[in-house]
């Protein structure tokens, strides 16, 4: 009987399709140091409850335990994630994110990497097409990474006819509220200002709400400006957290035209 291994040390080719892969065959192989994305999807699929009663080798396995599994794989290659990204099944894809996430959240995780990193996230947004897999990684893989580097892909990004390439234009923005610099996502929102999507919407007024945070009277002259054309999910978003006299009036401005 083979020795166990962990879960997502590398598979030899000659094995059956990635997505067919079971927990058995990969307790046979031998310990390798780098995480393939064979043996994710193969320890992904091993994940899923004997009384699971949906479709696919995915069906009832929760979103922590992907995450979990992604960040014992975070060691993995960007060129093994892009196979993971390549999956038709969205939890594979959701593994694929979340292992870009967990290495650009550590700070060991060198600055050549971080790129490579960025440069798949960009390379392949084609893949990154739900706004879970949007949030699960933008902020870190892309917003930390343009910290101390020209924003300018973001507003390409900001003007793309693909929702989810808009999204994270807006939501990379939040590495720099959270450091106090708020124009990029202002000038974001001034270019979503009135986005016919509802996941972009919500993302911005999101983002507006955060930065609020940081510069109240800088939301109310945005506000002041938008409120009444705005979208209205994006509006209630982003005046979560003012007081019921501000969002009251902001509210009016959006039902009086």
């Amino acid at each position: 009987m083979g020795h166990p291994v962990h879960p997502c040390e590398a598979v030899p080719r000659h094995l059956a399709d990635r997505r067919v892969l079971s927990i058995g065959m990969l307790a046979d192989m031998p310990a390798v140091a780098t995480p393939t994305a064979r043996a994710f999807v193969g320890s992904l699929a091993s994940l899923r409850p004997a009384d699971s009663k949906g479709d696919g080798p995915f069906a009832g396995i929760g979103m922590g335990q992907i995450f979990k599994l992604a960040l014992e794989c975070k060691a993995m290659s960007p060129s093994e994630i892009e196979q993971l990204l390549e999956s038709d099944d969205h939890p594979v894809r959701v593994g694929a994110v979340s292992i870009m996430d967990w290495q650009a959240r550590d700070r060991k995780t060198p600055v050549e990497r971080r790129r490579e990193l960025f440069d798949l996230y960009i390379r392949r947004h084609d893949r990154i097409d739900t706004w879970d897999l949007v949030d699960r990684s933008a902020i870190h893989v892309v917003g930390e990474y343009l910290v101390d580097k020209p924003r300018d892909i973001l507003h390409e990004l900001a003007r793309s006819e693909r929702p989810m390439e808009r999204r994270t234009a807006i939501l990379s923005t939040y590495a720099f509220i959270r450091r106090n610099e708020l124009d990029d996502t202002y000038l974001i929102a001034e270019t979503l200002a009135n986005d016919p999507d509802d996941l972009v919407c919500k993302a911005v007024g999101w983002m507006l709400r955060e930065a609020g945070k940081r510069d109240q009277p800088r939301l109310a002259s945005f506000l002041d400006a938008h409120a009444a054309t705005m979208p209205r999910v994006m509006l209630r978003y982003s005046i979560e957290k003012l007081d019921k006299a501000d969002r009251d009036r902001y509210l009016g401005m959006k039902l009086s035209r």
